[in-house]
């Protein structure tokens, strides 16, 4: 059995949870940040069979795609900085996946 951590981009997570599920995947969403970019991100961690593990990360691949958007970098807190902050071009979403080995599973 193997334990699935995928943190993706909050646009992409309801229609990944909702495939999830149509292939019967067991899900637990759960909401998360990022630390780059402190913006939202959900946490999908998925308990499954090691022959399933490849389908799930097709799904998570096929539906998590990664996009350019446009943010403006945070000012530092407090002192006196002279600069003008410009939006920058920056790479988000897509999926950043972790795979697990379970050596003890219980269901209730």
């Amino acid at each position: 059995m193997k334990l699935i951590i995928a943190v993706v981009q909050d646009k992409d997570s309801n229609k990944l949870l909702n495939i999830l599920t149509e292939y019967n995947f067991r899900v637990t969403k759960l909401a998360s940040s990022g630390g780059f970019l402190k913006s939202g991100n959900t946490t999908f961690m998925i308990g499954t069979e090691d022959i399933r593990v490849q389908k799930a990360l097709d799904i998570i691949k096929e539906n998590c795609q990664s996009r350019k958007q446009f943010v403006t970098p945070a000012t530092p807190l407090g002192g006196n900085v002279d600069y003008t902050t410009f939006p920058v071009e920056v790479e988000v979403g897509g999926a950043t996946v972790f795979v697990l080995p379970v050596d003890h599973f219980e269901q209730y």
